[in-house]
């Protein structure tokens, strides 16, 4: 029998890998699957009996997400419904309207999930939230906050948009950042995948609302 060289060997294990993908076995002879982590995160090691397994798969900390989330969401859409009669900037317009459009398709789907799970679904407004009935997620506005936004006009209202809602996005990123950091949440494939969204998306209006703020001024 011919021997392989090296390299020769090399390259068919390259070449295995690739064919099984991100899957691997462990010791009692069960599949892991590979569920890469988010930005700047490490990648965890899901053992393939707990996948597709929804009910065990989520915990309390994924429940506190998605419910907190959507009050934070409510009021992004609050903030963003005050734009039209305030500015007639377009580029804040066209900001609020993408803010709106997708918040709006988040909440629902977070509702969608906490409903299946049989959780506390919340009604898709920040109003019990602002006014002391609940804590603040990260970043929210206080309602003397709301009160001076409600009150801006013009340029005065196109700064202070920006920088709150600036804050908003980062605290739905610290939001993001704890879940991760709890121990087994974002198991869930709809779960990891929505925080991951959220990671993104808020991160790149962040950039951009810092370059309209910088223009303005």
């Amino acid at each position: 029998m011919k021997l392989l060289s090296g390299s020769t060997c090399v390259c068919l294990l390259v070449v295995a890998i690739s064919a099984f993908g991100c899957k691997s076995s462990n010791p009692s002879g069960g599949m892991r699957v590979v569920q890469p982590g988010a930005p700047g995160e490490p990648s965890r090691i899901i053992d393939g009996e707990s996948l597709g397994n929804d009910v065990a798969a989520y915990t309390e900390a994924d429940v506190n997400f998605m419910q907190g989330m959507i009050g934070h969401h409510a009021q992004a859409l609050d903030m963003t419904a005050l734009i039209e009669d305030r500015t007639g900037r377009r580029d804040l317009r066209l900001l609020g309207m993408r803010i709106s459009a997708s918040q709006k398709d988040e909440i629902k789907l977070m509702q969608n999930w906490l409903r299946k799970k049989g959780e506390e679904v919340p009604d898709g407004t920040a109003h019990h939230m602002v006014h002391g009935h609940a804590e603040l997620m990260p970043g929210m506005l206080n309602m003397e906050q709301m009160q001076e936004l409600e009150q801006a006009s013009g340029n005065d209202f196109y700064r202070l948009f920006l920088e709150y809602m600036i804050m908003h996005h980062e605290g739905a990123l610290t939001m993001v950042d704890e879940l991760l950091a709890s121990e087994g949440a974002a198991q869930d494939s709809d779960i990891f995948r929505f925080a991951s969204d959220v990671d993104v998306d808020q991160r790149m209006e962040i950039t951009r609302m810092r370059t309209m703020l910088k223009n303005l001024r």
